[in-house]
């Protein structure tokens, strides 16, 4: 069955839901659909209070604001999210010693003209083990499908989103986790073509996020996956300033 996977986007520091196609070096194109005044650990203890698991945690650049932002929203609940943003073999361990229950990873896998180093994905895995990796194959639509996007999905990749290439890095990991980028943080509704795409793979958990506008999503989420991807909300949640759904109402979807 679908399940609803809570999140806690971080952009200098503070809790944050952007438009993800605006996410650029340049300030002053930024879309920000809200900004919190609470803490990144008031949201993490909220997630622990629900028994809301298996959400991520992201930081959106790399600031030592965001990092202390999401130490202490991984202090408030150990083992309880997973984290991303910047992580590489350097530092994978320091952040699973901090309590994430997985760690994210995207760009590292990439090189900077965002040709794919499998190399990298077999040694992440081999030292910290797969079970504690999530790969993010977040992505935007082109003439090749679906094709992952690094670098706040500002730079395509050479990596497409096909079965094979699915079955290869799941060798790897524990879970993947995808945005679909175009349609990230605009509230019209998921890619339904992705998601049944997802769905008839699972091979391993997935979750999807990008444009879950209302209730109506996460029952077509659920519908075209066949219950085999799980989908997080986040501009339209509540919690979030949205008003498209509520906390209240996705923790009770989760438990029927």
């Amino acid at each position: 069955m679908t399940k609803f996977r809570p999140c806690i986007d971080l952009h200098d520091g503070k809790v944050k839901q952007i438009v993800g196609a605006t996410l650029t070096d340049n300030q002053d194109t930024i879309k920000e659909n809200f900004v919190s005044d609470k803490s990144p650990a008031h949201f993490a203890n909220l997630y622990r209070q629900q028994n809301l698991t298996g959400g991520h945690i992201i930081q959106l650049g790399q600031t030592p604001n965001n990092k202390q932002a999401a130490l202490s929203a991984l202090a408030a609940w150990p083992g309880g999210m997973q984290i991303g943003g910047g992580i590489n073999l350097e530092n994978a361990a320091e952040w699973l010693t901090a309590g994430a229950s997985h760690i994210i990873v995207t760009s590292y896998l990439f090189a900077p003209d965002g040709s794919f180093l499998p190399e990298r994905l077999t040694k992440l895995a081999t030292e910290i083990g797969k079970e504690n990796l999530v790969i993010d194959l977040s992505c935007r639509r082109t003439t090749q499908g679906w094709t992952v996007a690094m670098n706040r999905w500002q730079t395509l990749t050479n990596l497409h989103i096909t079965t094979e290439n699915l079955d290869h890095i799941a060798n790897h990991c524990d879970e993947l986790l995808i945005h679909a980028a175009d349609v990230e943080g605009l509230c019209n509704g998921i890619d339904q073509q992705l998601v049944k795409m997802l769905g008839q793979w699972k091979k391993i958990p997935i979750t999807y996020a990008g444009g879950a506008a209302t209730i109506a999503d996460i029952h077509l989420t659920h519908q075209h996956s066949q219950g085999n991807v799980d989908i997080t909300v986040g501009s339209a949640l509540d919690i979030f300033g949205g008003s498209g759904m509520t906390l209240t109402e996705l923790t009770k979807w989760n438990n029927q």
